[in-house]
């Protein structure tokens, strides 16, 4: 939804709001503490340096609302905007918000303003009638043209209640759609990312699988020689194959996150589009982190939970009002005769006006507990707020101590990684003037593949989980960071 409709919508909500009469809760949100830091432990300032990148946790900073430019790879981008484009799941929550607007619009002008219908009766009748000598009937024709207008007055708030919840529910929506978008958005970035770290992970373990099958090969040609047991070919035949198994379930990953990332865009699996190399993602080395009482504002979902507690609040407004009188008016003007000449002459004016007063006396008790339910479903909707902000205020605590723990967890599988390389360096230099067996070369490039692997894995994990900080600081109104020198800043 663009920001104009937004805003259009969020405006007749709070006009409806204000004018409504004090029936009901006042649908502000309860108050929530705002904690110092979002975790059990004050969040670092920054993490340890992992693949050369120092990421900074920039407090209170600016939000960024396109937040995956900060990885600075245009086919990156351009996955992203496409989905956001072409996703069908997206463009159903725009039309179902759209829908909900048009259905808040004739509800307001169908309660709060006259209604006024047109009406025309041509008829041929035919009646009984009892006359000196008995029964007889009358046949004759009927011309009628009329308008007639009616108007309920809003004397007690109901209507602009009903209104008001109605426009909240929207409202209700919009935030749900914006949470959606920014899901989609972060669930492409994501399996972008497991797509390029699965292809690595293949390649890796390929070359994994050929140093096995060449490690046993030369473990059976020994031991067909007698230079070493039977125990020890069978086991690097093991080996093999136990590496060369693992290599079908990362195929599979791969084939389902790169079929999963096809359908969020919008696209058919078959039709999958290509994906950056993880090697050419930057990893955002500035994540600004809002404080507690901005998440507030920033976060769609807890936009949606308030929404839905002035919801709830009208609801329980309305239904009060609906204890009170009631007054309608109607009027009617038109012609009318049974004859076409009647119609039109001086005679046939037709005129009417009149007014209702509606006071509910007896109902069963339905509503003193329509009224009950709607003050219930309001405490629900204020409870269902506040674990909507506890739970988010948990998302960003988690994520925050998950990109903290990868620098570290990169950290030292780089540093196990390196140690592993040199190692198999000195190795193979070492079997090349003769001093260790080609076994000891093949044992050493396994472990520096899995050394490897892990390094793969660790950084990966990093770049998903900036992903989902990202998507859990939300967007903050008027947020116009530039993505693309935010991190240089």
């Amino acid at each position: 939804m663009n920001l104009a409709c937004k805003t259009s919508v969020v405006a007749v909500a709070a006009t409806l709001a204000l004018t409504a009469c004090t029936f009901g809760p006042s649908g502000a949100a309860p108050a929530m503490p705002s904690p110092a830091h979002y975790g059990a432990e004050a969040q670092p300032s920054k993490t340890v340096t992992a693949g050369g990148v120092v990421q900074q946790f920039d407090v209170g900073a600016a939000l960024v609302p396109q937040w995956w430019r900060l990885y600075r790879s245009d086919a990156l981008d351009a996955l992203v905007e496409e989905g956001l484009r072409d996703s069908p799941t997206l463009a159903a929550a725009q039309k179902h918000l759209a829908a909900a607007q048009e259905d808040l619009r004739a509800q307001i002008g169908a309660s709060t303003l006259p209604s006024v219908d047109g009406q025309a009766v041509v008829a041929r009748e035919r009646n009984p009638v009892v006359t000196p000598t008995g029964t007889d009937s009358v046949r004759y024709n009927v011309f009628v043209g009329q308008i007639q207008a009616h108007y309920t007055f809003d004397l007690f708030g109901a209507t602009r209640y009903a209104n008001a919840a109605g426009a909240a529910r929207v409202n209700v929506q919009a935030y749900e759609l914006e949470a959606a978008r920014r899901a989609l958005a972060a669930d492409i970035v994501g399996s972008a990312i497991d797509v390029g770290s699965l292809d690595l992970q293949v390649a890796l373990t390929e070359r994994l699988v050929a140093v096995a099958n060449e490690q046993a090969r030369d473990d059976q040609q020994r031991y067909t020689l007698g230079s070493v047991s039977r125990a020890q070919a069978l086991a690097s035949t093991q080996n093999a194959a136990s590496i060369a198994a693992s290599l079908p379930a990362l195929r599979q990953q791969r084939a389902a996150a790169i079929h999963g990332l096809a359908v969020l865009m919008g696209r058919t699996p078959d039709n999958a589009p290509t994906v950056p190399d993880i090697d050419s993602l930057s990893l955002p080395d500035h994540v600004p982190v809002a404080v507690p009482s901005d998440l507030l504002r920033s976060r769609p979902d807890i936009q949606a939970a308030d929404a839905a507690v002035k919801a709830a609040a009208a609801d329980a407004g309305e239904a009060t009002a609906q204890l009170f009188p009631s007054l309608s008016l109607t009027a009617s003007m038109g012609r009318g005769g049974f004859s076409w000449p009647m119609l039109l002459s001086g005679a046939g004016g037709l005129w009417a006006l009149g007014a209702g007063l509606s006071q509910p006396i007896f109902h069963g008790g339905a509503l003193f507990t329509q009224r009950r339910a709607a003050i219930d479903n309001y405490d629900a909707a204020v409870l269902q707020y506040k674990s909507t902000v506890l739970s988010a205020f948990e998302n960003v605590a988690d994520t925050l101590a998950a990109l903290d723990n990868d620098a570290q967890t990169l950290a030292s599988t780089q540093t196990a990684s390196d140690a592993a390389r040199v190692a198999f360096d000195d190795t193979a230099l070492r079997r090349r003037m003769g001093s260790l067996p080609l076994t000891a070369e093949h044992v050493s490039a396994q472990q520096y593949l899995d050394a490897q692997l892990d390094v793969v894995r660790a950084a990966s994990r990093r770049m998903t989980d900036t992903a989902a900080l990202f998507q859990a600081m939300g967007e903050l109104p008027g947020s116009v960071a530039d993505p693309r020198t935010a991190s240089r800043e």
